[in-house]
C-alpha cells in the first residue's frame, strides 16, 4: 500500500467533525480533542483502509464486481474518475431507492434508455417534434442517472462508499441484500454498521481523492491492468495549512463552524514517532499526534 500515515496527514485525513456532532461509537478512532474538533487516530485509518483493501481486492480477485457511490459535491468526480480508471460501476447522481433492492425495475430503466440512445428505434418512429423533445429530455435524464450502471448486468459482489451517513439508503439496502460494504465514515457517523469503516475526514476533497485513489490502484492490481496515473493531489505550499482550511468547511458549513479562533495560532498539531522492538526483535514504529506551542 503507498498511502503512509504523513500522506493522509498533509491531507487532513484526521480532521473529524466538532465534538458535539459525533457518535458515540466512534470513540476508539479518535486520537484527542482539538479547539471543540475531534482529531481521527491515522494509525486506525491505515489499519481501516487495509482491511478494506484486501476485502475488495480479494473480491475482484474472485471475479466480483464493486460499486462505488458518492453522491456529495465533494465527491463524485473522484469516485466517477476513480471508478473508471479501474472498470468498475459507480454511482454519482443521485441514489435511486431501490437501485438494489428493485434492481429488475432499474434494469428495465435501462433498457429503456438503451432504446431512446438508438436512432433508429421505433419510439421516434412517426413521432412529432414536441414528442422527440420529450424523448430526448427523458432520455439525459436517465443517461445522468443510470451512465455510472449502464452495463451492470447484477448485482455488485461489494459496494465502496465515500460519507457513510450521506449515503445511509444504500448502506441500508445493501444490508438487506447481504452486501458487504467498505465506507470512508467521519466523526458524525456510526461505524458499527459498515462492514469494513475507514475512518477518515469525508469532506476534504484531497483525502477523499488519496484514499479512493488508493483502492483504485489495488483494484487494478487485482485485475493485472495498469493504474492509469494522473490527477495528482496539490501540496499546500505552507507545508499543510491549506489542507486544514479545506477540511473544516463542507457543503452545510458544518465545519466551518469549529475553525479555529485567533488564539489558537499559538498552537500546531506535532507528530513524533516512537520507535521501539516487538518481542519477536522486529522493529515498531509509532506515531502520535502532540499539541505543541509555538
Amino acid at each position: 500500500m503507498e498511502v503512509t500515515f504523513d500522506n493522509l496527514l498533509s491531507t487532513g485525513a484526521h480532521f473529524g467533525h466538532l465534538t458535539r456532532r459525533w457518535h458515540p461509537n466512534y470513540e476508539p478512532y479518535i486520537l484527542m480533542e482539538r479547539n471543540g474538533i475531534h482529531i481521527i487516530n491515522l494509525e486506525e485509518t491505515l489499519k481501516g483502509l487495509t482491511k478494506a483493501i484486501d476485502f475488495l481486492t480479494d473480491t475482484v480477485a474472485d471475479g466480483g464486481e464493486v460499486l462505488f457511490v458518492g453522491t456529495k459535491k465533494n465527491a463524485k468526480d473522484i469516485i466517477q474518475q476513480e471508478a473508471d480508471k479501474c472498470g468498475m460501476f459507480y454511482v454519482v447522481e443521485r441514489w435511486l431507492g431501490g437501485t438494489l433492492t428493485n434492481f429488475s425495475t432499474i434494469r428495465k430503466s435501462i433498457k429503456r434508455l438503451q432504446l431512446l440512445e438508438k436512432e433508429s428505434s421505433p419510439l421516434y418512429e412517426s413521432a412529432t417534434k414536441k414528442e422527440i423533445l420529450s424523448l430526448e429530455r427523458e432520455m439525459i435524464r436517465l443517461q445522468d442517472l443510470h451512465r455510472g450502471i449502464k452495463d451492470m448486468k447484477r448485482l455488485p459482489n461489494a459496494i465502496f462508499i465515500v460519507d457513510a451517513r450521506h449515503e445511509s439508503i444504500a448502506i441500508n439496502e445493501a444490508h438487506r441484500l447481504e452486501i458487504p460494504v467498505a465506507a470512508i465514515v467521519d466523526t458524525n457517523t456510526d461505524p458499527e454498521v459498515i462492514d469494513y469503516p475507514i475512518p477518515a475526514n469525508d469532506d476534504s476533497i484531497r483525502a477523499i481523492k488519496l484514499i479512493v485513489g488508493e483502492v483504485s490502484r489495488a483494484i487494478c492490481d487485482a485485475r493485472s491492468i495498469a493504474y492509469p496515473d494522473g490527477g495528482a493531489i496539490p501540496v499546500a505550499a505552507d507545508g499543510g495549512e491549506t489542507a486544514e482550511a479545506e477540511s473544516i468547511t463542507s457543503e452545510n458549513g458544518e465545519r466551518a463552524e469549529g475553525a479555529e479562533p485567533k488564539e489558537a495560532e499559538s498552537e500546531e498539531i506535532v507528530v513524533e514517532k516512537e520507535e521501539s522492538l516487538s518481542e519477536d526483535g522486529e522493529k515498531m514504529v509509532r506515531h502520535r499526534i502532540l499539541r505543541q506551542k509555538r
